[in-house]
């Protein structure tokens, strides 16, 4: 564990960037203003919208200890929420930190903030915001504000009233001079580099044609108070469908600041899918994304970035669909070098639905908040929390040969295949379906040696067991002919870590993929990562 927890925090020289001058964007990238160069969002949730309005965790540990933590697990942003009426309503935004934390007789939290923070305490809520804010500028931290409720409470619901135009507590006028009053409260911190409009729209009310009516107004609203933000909008259905934007464009009076964003979660999929259908269900949850956010990175003329601003898991590692199910994803936004944020950094709750000190299982931290609670799970993001590709780079593309289970890349030493952290990963050709596996540099072509045996690099690039179709219906099988002419799979072996050649897993002998299957196909599951840098 100690090993894989210095990984990550080896990341930080790579991603812990924050940006001195606005950013904007080009095509599909994010672009810091000064530079023009691409800036890479590789973020975290941190939770300030529930009933106190406090951001989690400030009774636990002090400030900078927290941000420290942040920056040591590899982030170079948080994605911070706040509810409208902290900035709509007096009686709301007035009240002090302690007030707050009277209100709902929370006398643990409150001794643990004047343990931890007490230059808090006297503070409103709103300025609480606001300092929590600039403390992440100081250390260097990129800052995405989001609109998560309009009410102060736990998200998300369908009939919980904060979902869509027009519920209870979701007035659009509202909402819009809340956003008004963020944009012109934030303008001129550095640190925050956008505003994320609304979190997860849902409901009985949601439509498209108010969809495009309220989110361009808001839209419109953000830039004219803070011109330098990046405005994020997100899409129905719990921010997971964007594909109306195929026939109607976003409206909007500014240009170069749009971003929009989607969640990806494996909510509402039953857990035995995703163990006895993997790689079926893996291929279609991908091309769902791709038909629902991911071709607004792809469209020729008018391409935009898209900013998978929640996903996440148990991260106790004891839900096995959860884990599949981000096998699956790391692999997609790998290829697509998105930016993104995790949920979440929080491991506990002040107070969520009635509960205090509510352990939060997705979080990063512990419910104590001294340590990372799985850093195995946060060594597998590394190479989402690279750069992989930079539109700026005169440097031709390669590939990365990625497993996301593991969340290495294969490297090759001295003609051995090993794994190894992908900014070591060694470079590959562009690989066609059918054809060779070749090394980008130096001669050499991946291929067969026999079943159970550790793949060969040498000069064939041109028989059978040199070339590697792609198998199954996920798309992340490789398998290529021994002697026999029998198809082997790449594979990483549970035993040692090493990668050998096996039969495939969850596939026919005649390449079919099996509708069922009862083992995990992801330990052969590889990805050729596109990359420049």
């Amino acid at each position: 564990m100690a090993t894989n927890y210095l990984v990550v925090f080896l990341l930080l020289q790579i991603v812990a960037f924050c940006s001195s001058s606005p950013l904007s964007t080009n095509s599909r990238w994010i672009v810091d203003d000064a530079s023009g160069k691409r800036v890479k969002l590789a973020c975290v949730n941190w939770a300030s919208h529930l009933e106190p309005m406090i951001a989690e965790g400030l009774e636990k540990k002090p400030i900078n200890e927290i941000i420290k933590k942040i920056s040591e697990t590899g982030f170079n942003c948080v994605r911070f929420t706040w509810a409208t009426y902290m900035f709509t309503r007096p009686d709301y935004g007035n009240l002090k930190v302690s007030e707050s934390l009277d209100k709902y007789n929370l006398s643990a939290a409150k001794a643990g903030i004047a343990k931890n923070n007490p230059q808090f305490l006297e503070m409103t809520v709103v300025e609480l915001h606001k300092a929590v804010v600039s403390e992440l500028g100081k250390n260097k931290v990129m800052v995405v504000l989001d609109n998560h409720v309009s009410r102060p409470t736990w998200c998300c619901a369908g009939n919980d009233g904060n979902g869509f135009f027009g519920d209870a507590y979701f007035d659009p006028s509202e909402w819009l001079q809340g956003l008004a009053a963020v944009a012109t409260t934030y303008k001129g911190f550095p640190e925050v580099v956008g505003m994320s409009m609304r979190n997860e729209l849902r409901g009985g009310r949601q439509n498209v044609p108010d969809w495009y009516k309220y989110m361009q107004e808001g839209a419109n609203t953000i830039h004219a108070q803070s011109p330098d933000f990046l405005v994020i909008v997100s899409g129905l259905y719990t921010d997971t469908n964007l594909g109306y934007l195929r026939s109607k464009p976003f409206a909007v009076n500014f240009t170069n600041k749009l971003v929009f964003e989607a969640h990806w979660y494996t909510f509402g999929i039953p857990a035995k899918s995703w163990t006895a259908q993997t790689n079926n269900l893996c291929a279609t949850v991908t091309k769902r994304a791709r038909d629902n956010y991911f071709f607004l990175t792809t469209a020729a003329n008018n391409s935009f970035p898209v900013f998978i601003s929640e996903f996440g898991i148990d991260e106790s590692g004891e839900r096995v669909a959860e884990s599949r199910y981000i096998t699956c994803f790391l692999a997609a936004v790998a290829e697509n070098d998105v930016d993104w944020a995790l949920w979440t950094l929080q491991g506990s709750y002040i107070l969520r639905q009635g509960k205090v000190n509510l352990e939060e299982a997705f979080g990063v931290l512990d419910i104590n908040w001294d340590h990372p609670r799985n850093t195995t799970f946060l060594s597998r993001l590394q190479i989402v929390q690279q750069m992989n590709q930079d539109f700026t780079s005169k440097k031709p593309t390669y590939y990365k040969m990625f497993h996301p289970l593991s969340g290495q890349c294969v490297q090759i030493v001295k003609n051995e295949t090993v794994l190894a952290n992908c900014k070591d990963a060694s470079r590959w050709d562009q690989h066609q379906d059918g054809g060779p596996i070749k090394l980008a540099e130096g001669a050499g072509c991946l291929g067969v040696a026999g079943d159970g045996a550790a793949p060969r690099v040498s000069s064939d690039c041109s028989s059978n067991g040199s070339k590697w179709k792609i198998v199954s219906s996920s798309g992340l099988h490789l398998a290529a002919q021994d002697g026999k002419g029998e198809y082997l799979c790449l594979e990483v072996n549970a035993s040692d870590s090493k990668l050998v050649t096996k039969k495939c897993l969850c596939v026919a002998d005649n390449l079919t993929n099996l509708r069922t299957c009862a083992d995990n196909p992801q330990p052969q599951w590889f990805k050729l990562v596109p990359a420049n840098v």
